[in-house]
């Protein structure tokens, strides 16, 4: 039991990501080496669905790339992930969302989850 742990922890980076499900939209902050250059490049869009278990999840995030779909898949334990942000919180029912491939403009929008907020007085 011991060795297993040892042995996740070595290959585990160790970055804290926030908790977010499919229908929420995020920024990925992805770092991409060109040759000799690294840069950090945003991705913002919304999660189409996340498969897999424990370190081995990954994400699909699909953003509009002027009028054409663009779908992109994360590792959630890629070292070349800097940080992922979650900017909204979608309403949805269910954990696979391809129905939005099919949908364009205004209606392949997503209602954001109202949270109540207490303000003392």
């Amino acid at each position: 039991m011991d060795l297993i742990k040892v042995a996740e922890e070595a290959f585990a980076t160790g970055k804290q990501h926030p908790k977010f499900k499919a229908g929420d939209t995020v920024t990925v902050a992805y770092k991409i080496i060109e040759g000799s250059k690294e840069r950090v490049q945003l991705y913002r869009g919304v999660v189409i669905k996340i498969v897999g278990h424990e370190e081995k999840k990954r994400f699909t995030v699909r953003k509009m790339s002027g009028t054409i779909g663009v779908e992109r898949i994360f590792p959630i334990e890629s070292p070349n992930i800097e940080s992922i942000e979650v900017n909204k919180v979608g309403k949805v029912r269910r954990a696979k969302l391809y129905y939005l491939r099919k949908l364009t403009g205004k209606a392949a929008r997503i209602k954001e989850k109202r949270t109540n907020i207490k303000t003392e007085k």
